[in-house]
């Protein structure tokens, strides 16, 4: 008797994980076939992608060694484009997922929060590609051109643009996250700035790992944002965080 009534409390105990996991497959599932739809899409401009992506080294004439990179780095390209588009959707199939945790007013802020996690996204695309890749790239060419004449793989290049712009992308998350944060009690400017020297030493070691170059002038435009956004953050704790 003891056994049978055991059973169904167990039972009880692991349906809500088990639904909740579920849920997170399913949302899962709509992420990569958003992803999937969107680098389909991608394909079909991959001649304007190139053009862009290619276009603060125009004057450098690329070459493929191997039979199938050129098709390689498209698709590279394309899925690279596609998860930039449905990074908002992604973000939203997340939120989704937390929302049922959260109070109404919380749930409010999460809202508010979806269109600056978009926006901040692309003004880190944005600055990756204008001021960042332009002078990385000038530096990396020009370098040593009076001992040989440099021919970069288009595989290399395209590898590189990408891998910036994405880590810049996300980089630029951060008063977002800080602020949303904050208004949820969980940190706060206070203790932001209490971490700012260690965020500092973040901050070079994330543009060292970013950029391609040990150019110190290169490290400190991708550091240099970084501080800039740190206390941006401190500022938006400070004014939007949770009231003790």
């Amino acid at each position: 008797m003891n056994k049978a009534e055991k059973l169904p409390q167990n039972r009880e105990k692991r349906l809500p994980i088990l639904g909740h996991l579920a849920e997170l497959r399913n949302r899962l599932i709509r992420c990569v076939i958003a992803v999937v739809v969107t680098t389909v899409v991608a394909f079909v401009f991959y001649h304007q992608l190139y053009d862009i992506l290619i276009y603060p080294a125009r004057d450098t004439g690329f070459i493929a060694i191997e039979l199938t990179e050129i098709l390689g780095t498209t698709m590279r390209v394309c899925l690279t484009a596609g998860i930039i588009v449905a990074i908002p959707y992604i973000t939203y199939e997340f939120i989704m997922f937390v929302t049922p945790a959260l109070t109404p007013k919380e749930k409010k802020y999460v809202y508010l929060t979806l269109p600056w996690i978009a926006l901040m996204f692309a003004g880190g695309v944005v600055f990756g590609y204008f001021i960042l890749i332009p002078p990385a790239v000038q530096f990396l060419i020009g370098f040593g051109n009076d001992i040989a004449t440099p021919l970069p793989r288009i595989s290399n290049y395209i590898s590189l643009v990408t891998r910036i712009l994405l880590a810049i992308g996300l980089v630029f998350e951060l008063p977002v996250v800080s602020t949303f944060l904050a208004r949820l009690g969980v940190i706060n400017g206070k203790w932001l700035a209490s971490k700012r020297k260690w965020a500092i030493v973040l901050a070079f070691v994330l543009a060292a790992i970013i950029t391609p170059t040990w150019d110190p002038i290169n490290q400190t435009l991708v550091a240099a944002p970084l501080i800039v956004l740190y206390e941006l953050s401190i500022w938006l704790a400070r004014f939007f965080g949770k009231k003790r």
